[in-house]
């Protein structure tokens, strides 16, 4: 199925993922050090980042005008809305940096090649980070799902205090509204 407009979503048609508890267990976790890719060409490590970071995470953003993944991508919950989650994040930004988000990162399995193309044509003005090896997914033991062969991570955000997991955002629906209720907890919650 040909995908015209990533943005352009009727979420009522979409069906919403449950909350299957597994981010439970994230809240208070440190995160470890691993070093991720950038679209910025650097290599970021979460847990060494002072300050407050809000990472929010997805399964795979698609491209205009291509084939989707699967045939029935928007019928898998949780798996439609990476771009219009990301536009929110971008369209959010300077809010998040002002109620005190130091770092705003986007993260997938998608290799920094794909995500550097998305980050361009969307604008970005944050980097999106690259697990392509699952490194952090695995020791974070994220919630992933299983599409086409590939590990993605299902759509979730995490508000990060000092390399220590203080907010995880679990499921995520619909993906559009993420930003503003990361915005909003930055604003209950300030560090």
């Amino acid at each position: 199925m040909a995908q015209p407009n990533l943005l352009d979503v009727d979420w009522s048609k979409i069906p919403a993922p449950t909350d299957d508890g597994a981010a439970r267990h994230l809240v208070g976790m440190k995160v470890p050090p691993i070093g991720l890719v950038a679209t910025d060409d650097s290599s970021v490590m979460l847990a060494s980042l002072p300050g407050r970071t809000v990472v929010f995470a997805y399964p795979r953003t698609g491209e205009p005008g291509k084939i989707g993944l699967v045939d029935d991508w928007d019928m898998i919950p949780g798996a439609r809305g990476c771009t219009p989650q990301t536009c929110a994040f971008r369209d959010l930004f300077a809010e998040l940096k002002a109620a005190g988000a130091s770092h705003v990162f986007g993260l997938s399995t998608q290799s920094n090649a794909y995500q550097t193309e998305m980050a361009s044509r969307l604008h970005l003005p944050f980097p999106v980070l690259s697990d392509e090896k699952l490194a952090l997914t695995r020791a974070l033991n994220l919630p992933v799902m299983e599409v086409a062969g590939l590990i993605l991570i299902k759509r979730l955000a995490l508000i990060i205090d000092n390399g220590r997991i203080t907010h995880v955002f679990y499921p995520v629906f619909p993906p559009d509204r993420n930003a503003g209720d990361v915005l909003q907890c930055l604003k209950d919650n300030p560090a």
